[in-house]
């Protein structure tokens, strides 16, 4: 439903210029923004879990894309009794340059088009392993929350996970109310809604 695409990536980088953030150049950068209350560690829950493999110092995003996060994976949970795996999270360009060298459909790490790990403003949750129903779950969310222009997703295929750039306006609209999408009903009828938090 949301092929990888130029103008998705143009879409991620002119949020990422709207909201004046910088593309994080190297570690002391990184470690600056975290002192400071930038960028906020994302925290395992009964509902996320996260890849082994990814670096502790890079388990980290923007606030409300950790909130994002938190209400994604829990509202996944309430409706499947399973965690989601956060798989990617903030990247600095030393790195990103490192992981074009390997993979050349990887986002540059300058540019209009570069990545929006960059910004701490995106995450990659696995797809793999997800059932047909999960999926088709995982996208009417996120078609839900893309058309309010509250995300930019994209759906890689080659490392099978939900690339998710979530816009500043998040935090204006969580704080506006008080409902997520949870499921996709049968019919055309407005998805199933549940209070924040709620745990229901």
């Amino acid at each position: 439903m949301f092929r990888p695409s130029h103008e998705s990536l143009l879409i991620q980088n002119a949020e990422i210029d709207r909201l004046e953030l910088p593309r994080i150049q190297d570690e002391t950068e990184l470690e600056a923004l975290k002192a400071d209350g930038s960028l906020l560690p994302i925290i395992p829950s009964e509902s996320l879990k996260i890849e082994p493999s990814l670096d502790p110092s890079r388990r980290y995003c923007r606030p409300w894309t950790r909130n994002f996060v938190d209400d994604l994976s829990q509202a996944y949970y309430n409706r499947f009794h399973q965690q989601i795996q956060l798989n990617s999270a903030v990247r600095t360009v030393k790195v990103q340059r490192k992981l074009r060298r390997r993979n050349r459909n990887a986002a540059p790490a300058e540019g209009d088009t570069a990545s929006s790990h960059l910004a701490g403003v995106t995450v990659d949750l696995q797809r793999r392993g997800m059932s047909r129903e999960q999926i088709q779950w995982m996208e009417h969310y996120l078609f839900y929350m893309k058309a309010l222009g509250l995300v930019e997703p994209e759906e890689e295929r080659r490392h099978w996970c939900f690339h998710i750039m979530v816009s500043g306006h998040y935090s204006e609209w969580r704080s506006s109310q008080t409902i997520v999408p949870l499921e996709r009903p049968e019919d055309d009828t407005p998805p199933t809604q549940v209070a924040l938090g709620s745990g229901k």
